[in-house]
């Protein structure tokens, strides 16, 4: 007997008494290589249960079962019990012979919401397996988690129960252009095959339709018609041309004791509802391999999922082009690693725009496969920057094939937990609803935002077509939200995305504002309250800010007080905002002196704005008229009590109005000599009147040059 003969037979007789139940081992694997998962997971629980662990050998195989009952749980979607199982083959120390066993546990867990202790499994495995690329990416998906969460966006997410049932029911697709018809795959009662697949426990899942009715209800789902589409075999995931006259879909053989791969088939339609029998697309090396998972926009350009070799981890998106001269489809290219990762890429989809949806576990996400978006690249079949479409979306478990009926909703398949605890794969659909907006229009008068004008017509109109109009209330103010009923055209807001919008604002009394108020929603990503403050020129003086000057000079002042060429800015920015305006601006002293050198005064100090605005502003002159009065208009300001008012208030309850001619203001010379003073400077004063708000600089006359020059004073 040899060395090697010998130690064998040795350990045979050491573990005889370990398995002596060792039927139960070869049973359990013997499904569990053949991929019947759901009778694995029993088979090998079985034999865990009759083992014991003393000894290395007796402890390496029942941390074996643990690990294959855990694997059969995780692949038929019993993530809970999988997660049990792990633990179990932790205990036993099996991570030893296959790292793996921290990885998967940690991805149960972290489906399960379990991120600390998810976390500490990715760790433990990054130890045996450093800079592991999907490990790195379920640790990121456990730090990132409250991200995610926090950055839900607005989708509402349903269970279609009308299409649902208990078994499996997934992979959504349109099967005509008006999306009326939706083709999905099911186990349910009703299948073609009347075996369970061993690998799920359901049913053979077969291709099914559902039809809208007229009320936009799906209809009970019924098997699609043709020969040979609907076998003993599973059937699902599939996908049309443009004019949805070919079909192309998903097949995976189940042969005993062979290990057969899955197959894309294509059939042509074949009148109105039925389908022509289906050949087989020849895009593997061998049979082994798994193809699926198609997707087309054209019916010449394909992408699918595989695991065939060259791939850069699990299964990968590839893509094949169809040769009409050959009449074959090309060798497969994989999409690159701008897509494809060491998780798992699977069930692409397009986006209306040509984007592209695909899931994936290899990159940051909410738990199991998340549901991404690549961007298309220009006209080319190149897609790039995939980003996680994020929650409510997105959850915890796995989330995959998702459709667009428009940008604004779709269907998608997600194993998230049911009412009955159970992780079930369920077609789902979701909808963004309106970003939702409201307008509100406040109007004041010009310069003083304190009075605010009520009876103002406000107009708006949208660049969709849309107009209405209302009047400020007491407070100057407008508002609209919703209409009081929905428009055929419009809908049931007044203000909707995508539009832009401009207020016009009126009143008698009042300059007309040509320009108006412009607003937009457009590339508005969530809702807003619009608040515009808009302000009408009163067909009145306007009161500038404070303009002084040096005794008896019309020099700009500035100094620890006042800086005069700032204020001048109220009129700078004044004519920009209204284009149209021509301004009178009138400079005024007090009653001081005489009247002809007070007018002259006046006169210099009004040409000394005029050229600050010309020559340092910019404004045009033929927009500037500047006019000296002197002190021929006494100012008109209001008094409360004992205080004066150089802006009449909105309430009038208890003012009195008051016109500061010299009279009125030399009563107080003796009696008080601050009021005295104070009074007098507030009849030296710059004004400003509209002359007219339609200033044409193709037909406006010159501006007369003696306006730049200063008059002689005294």
């Amino acid at each position: 007997m040899s060395f090697k003969s010998f130690l064998f037979a040795a350990v045979l007789l050491s573990t005889t008494a370990v398995f002596g139940q060792g039927k139960f081992v070869v049973k359990a694997r013997d499904a569990y290589n053949s991929e019947r998962y759901s009778e694995a997971s029993e088979l090998c629980s079985t034999a865990y249960t009759k083992m014991t662990r003393k000894g290395r050998q007796a402890k390496k195989m029942k941390g074996e079962m643990a690990f294959m009952a855990a694997e059969s749980y995780r692949l038929t979607e019993r993530f809970r019990e999988a997660n049990e199982w792990y633990d179990r083959a932790i205990i036993l120390d099996y991570q030893d012979i296959v790292p793996e066993v921290f990885l998967y546990n940690a991805e149960m867990l972290l489906m399960m919401s379990e991120f600390e202790k998810a976390k500490e499994n990715f760790n433990e495995y990054l130890k045996l397996v450093p800079n592991n690329e999907r490990a790195l990416a379920g640790l990121e998906s456990c730090e990132r988690n409250k991200e995610f969460v926090a950055e839900k966006t607005r989708h509402i997410v349903e269970n279609q129960n009308t299409l649902n049932k208990k078994e499996f029911d997934m992979a959504p697709m349109f099967g005509d252009r008006k999306e009326n018809k939706l083709y999905f795959s099911s186990s349910r009662d009703g299948a073609t095959g009347k075996d369970k697949d061993p690998r799920t426990g359901e049913l053979y899942m077969d291709l099914w339709i559902s039809e809208l009715d007229k009320k936009g209800n799906w209809t009970e789902p019924y098997l699609v018609v043709g020969e040979g589409i609907n076998t003993e075999d599973n059937e699902g995931t599939v996908c049309f041309d443009a004019r949805y006259k070919t079909m192309f879909f998903t097949r995976c053989p189940n042969v005993k004791k062979q290990n057969l791969g899955c197959d894309i088939w294509m059939s042509e339609a074949k009148g109105k509802n039925e389908w022509k029998e289906p050949v087989k697309l020849e895009l593997k090396n061998h049979d082994s391999i798994s193809v699926g998972h198609p997707c087309t926009m054209d019916g010449k350009y394909l992408i699918f999922a595989s695991d065939m070799p060259g791939g850069y981890g699990g299964r990968d998106l590839w893509y094949t082009t169809y040769d009409r001269k050959a009449e074959k489809w090309s060798a497969p290219v994989n999409l690159g690693p701008e897509i494809n990762t060491k998780g798992d890429e699977l069930f692409p989809t397009f986006a209306v725009n040509g984007d592209l949806y695909f899931a994936t576990n290899g990159r940051p996400g909410l738990g199991g496969l998340d549901i991404f978006k690549a961007t298309r690249v220009g006209e080319e079949n190149k897609w790039e920057n995939p980003t996680n479409i994020g929650s409510p979306i997105n959850g915890s478990a796995n989330d995959y094939a998702l459709i667009e009926k428009d940008e604004r909703s779709g269907y998608f398949t997600s194993e998230r937990k049911s009412v009955n605890g159970e992780y079930v794969p369920d077609i789902y659909s979701y909808f963004l609803p309106p970003n939702l907006f409201d307008l509100k229009v406040n109007v004041s008068e010009l310069g003083n935002k304190q009075i605010k004008i009520e009876d103002v017509r406000v107009i708006v109109k949208g660049t969709d077509g849309s107009t209405w109009e209302g009047y400020t209330d007491e407070q100057g103010s407008v508002f609209w939200d919703k209409r009081p009923s929905a428009d055929a055209n419009y809908g049931d807001r007044y203000v909707n995305e995508n539009t832009s919008y401009r207020i016009t604002i009126s009143k008698e009394g009042y300059h007309e504002d040509k320009e108006g108020s412009k607003f937009t929603t457009e590339e508005l990503d969530y809702g807003q309250s619009f608040i515009i403050d808009m302000a009408l020129l009163p067909k009145k003086p306007i009161r500038l800010p404070e303009v002084r000057y040096p005794l008896n000079q019309w020099t700009l002042l500035v100094d620890s007080t006042i800086n005069s060429p700032d204020s001048l800015l109220f009129v700078y920015d004044l004519m920009n905002e209204y284009p149209g305006m021509v301004l009178e601006l009138s400079s005024h002293t007090d009653s001081r002196g005489s009247n002809t050198a007070n007018q002259k005064l006046s006169e210099n100090r009004a040409k000394a704005c005029y050229k600050y605005l010309v020559e340092e502003k910019g404004i045009d002159p033929r927009r500037l008229v500047p006019v000296g009065k002197g002190e021929n208009e006494p100012r008109t300001i209001w008094k409360r009590g004992e205080e004066y008012l150089a802006s009449q208030p909105a309430d009038m309850e208890g003012v009195e109005t008051i016109v500061l001619t010299e009279a009125y203001i030399n009563q107080f010379k003796k009696s008080d000599p601050n009021v005295f003073t104070m009074l007098h400077q507030l009849n030296r004063r710059t004004e400003g009147r509209v002359l007219s708000m339609d200033f044409d600089p193709a037909t406006a006359p010159a501006a007369d040059p003696k306006l730049m020059e200063y008059v002689k004073y005294p």
